[in-house]
């Protein structure tokens, strides 16, 4: 099992001491998260609670996800770097594929990109990309993009993109991305079945199992092998046994922050580096 900090609202200057103590103490990976703007009013209801109020508000923080682990990726030497999620289509394929080849040059292929649709039409507006049928404009800028991460020349000629031979300029990643996709929609999972790997809401465990359950289903449908990258955070896994759990299941990454565990959400940056250290002598060094 392998542990991953959500970097979800953190304040900027925390946010290389928390890579720094992460790669320390044995983390697999940081994520963060990803919205354009802040919209006061919404025009498309969140989807992710049952009241439909954010869980963040004007005051959290989402700094550029490549930007973040370009930096991150100077002060750390194993530590590697992902989102939850990077909303793909509210991007253009070959700014985005740039964006991510620089951030996987820049560590050492420390790169893992994850992916969803998006959920707010007001956000998808202000940026000037199409809501309606973002789903399978994903599909197809998946496509776009891992054909120029090669580096080769290639062209592509499709429903949303129509354009003939051009390639992807340095810098080139050296090894492949891997993609999971997020979310918990019957489209979400074949889209994850359809790539490497899948990641979860937060959701009880047994709301993971029956989503990793359908994932394998569906590769089972494709003709895939049923081994793919399972990254989760459950609302009722807390410790070794819980963890083992979700293990035995199929997920090999917990999505946490860890000094909520010893300190609540708290502001303190001196709390959440020892709830980081704590947690790798409490979890990490028992499952591994």
């Amino acid at each position: 099992m392998k542990f991953v900090i959500s970097a979800a609202f953190q304040p900027p200057e925390h946010l290389v001491p928390i890579a720094i103590a992460a790669d320390e103490a044995g983390y697999e990976a940081i994520a963060s998260s990803d919205h354009a703007v802040y919209p006061e009013t919404l025009d498309t209801p969140y989807p992710y609670t049952e009241d439909g109020v954010r869980r963040y508000d004007e005051t959290s923080h989402f700094p550029d996800p490549w930007v973040l682990a370009g930096a991150l990726s100077s002060v750390t030497k194993r530590l590697r770097f992902t989102t939850n999620v990077y909303v793909l289509p509210m991007r253009n394929p070959f700014m985005a594929a740039k964006q991510i080849a620089t951030a996987a040059a820049l560590s050492n292929d420390r790169v893992t990109l994850t992916i969803g649709v998006g959920w707010s039409n007001l956000e998808f507006k202000l940026v000037g990309q199409e809501f309606k049928r973002r789903g399978a404009r994903t599909d197809e800028m998946l496509e776009v993009i891992q054909k120029a991460l090669t580096g080769e020349w290639f062209e592509h000629h499709g429903e949303f993109y129509d354009f003939d031979r051009l390639k992807l300029t340095p810098p080139i990643p050296t090894a492949p991305i891997p993609v999971w996709v997020g979310g918990i929609s019957d489209f979400a999972l074949r889209r994850a079945a359809r790539n490497d790997g899948w990641l979860s809401d937060l959701q009880t465990s047994a709301e993971i199992i029956e989503c990793i359950d359908k994932v394998r289903a569906y590769r089972k449908d494709l003709g895939r092998s049923d081994t793919f990258d399972v990254m989760a955070s459950a609302s009722d896994a807390h410790g070794v046994d819980g963890y083992q759990k979700l293990g035995d299941a199929g997920v090999n990454h917990i999505l946490t922050m860890p000094w909520a565990f010893y300190h609540g959400l708290t502001e303190d940056l001196d709390k959440k580096i020892d709830g980081i250290k704590r947690f790798a002598d409490d979890v990490i060094t028992k499952m591994s």
